[in-house]
């Protein structure tokens, strides 16, 4: 079932390994297949040198196992929340990569202050409200997801493809499970340049609108130029 899907998921999931953005097994990717309203997760708790495409799990939009030897990753429920909530996504990841987890524990978004940000995130990079006692009691993995989701309200997730979630770390998301790995990387860069840009000058602001606009616009939308047309 789903084995191109798999292998794409499970090829996802080294590259995180191989990004240095997870130690030990802190984290994870999924990837969708929206057509057959199921999508791919890591499984839980399996160190990435012993995991093999074998090892995936499949999963329904809530989060049930369809297919599998192994239990799916604890965060399934945050990552099938997001699916059915964000209808252009076909990959998450999640990581507690160091610089984005600083800012999640801080419970800070992630200013943005200069281009490199800009290329991939319309603006600062959103964090969510803490949990209360009882979502953390009941549904603790639903809640996460639902915090995220109610986050994003007013936010759209394809400009914004990555949150913090406070107290936590990092979500991101993108069209296919890889992409949604480079969004990681992405915000873990842009997290580790605010963090140093603070480091050196506490009250610098965020990088005005006209270069915003234009860093973001040159990648993304009808107008961007950025790279080599297909």
């Amino acid at each position: 079932m789903l084995e191109a899907l798999k292998e794409e998921v499970f090829q996802a999931n080294l590259l995180l390994h191989r990004s240095g953005l997870v130690r030990l097994t802190w984290g994870n990717v999924s990837g969708a297949d929206r057509r057959a309203g199921l999508f791919v997760i890591k499984p839980s708790g399996v160190a990435y040198d012993r995991l093999g495409v074998e090892d995936l799990v499949v999963v329904d939009f809530e989060g049930r196992k369809v297919e599998g030897r192994w239990n799916p990753s604890s965060d399934t429920p945050t990552h099938a929340v997001l699916y059915r909530a964000f209808e252009s996504i076909g990959g998450v990841t999640h990581t507690h990569s160091v610089h984005a987890t600083a800012f999640a524990q801080a419970c800070r978004e992630i200013p943005c202050l200069g281009t490199t940000h800009a290329d991939h995130f319309h603006g600062p990079v959103p964090v969510t409200r803490a949990l209360t006692p009882s979502e953390v009691r009941e549904g603790y993995e639903v809640h996460t997801g639902r915090v995220i989701v109610e986050r994003f309200r007013e936010l759209d997730p394809a400009a914004m493809p990555a949150v913090l979630v406070a107290h936590h770390g990092p979500f991101s998301w993108g069209p296919d499970a890889t992409a949604s790995v480079v969004q990681a990387v992405a915000l873990e860069t842009v997290a580790e340049m605010a963090l140093r840009t603070l480091q050196l000058d506490g009250r610098r602001r965020r990088i005005p609108d006209c270069l915003l606009e234009k860093h973001y616009s040159r990648k993304h939308g009808p107008a961007a130029y950025y790279g080599q047309r297909s």
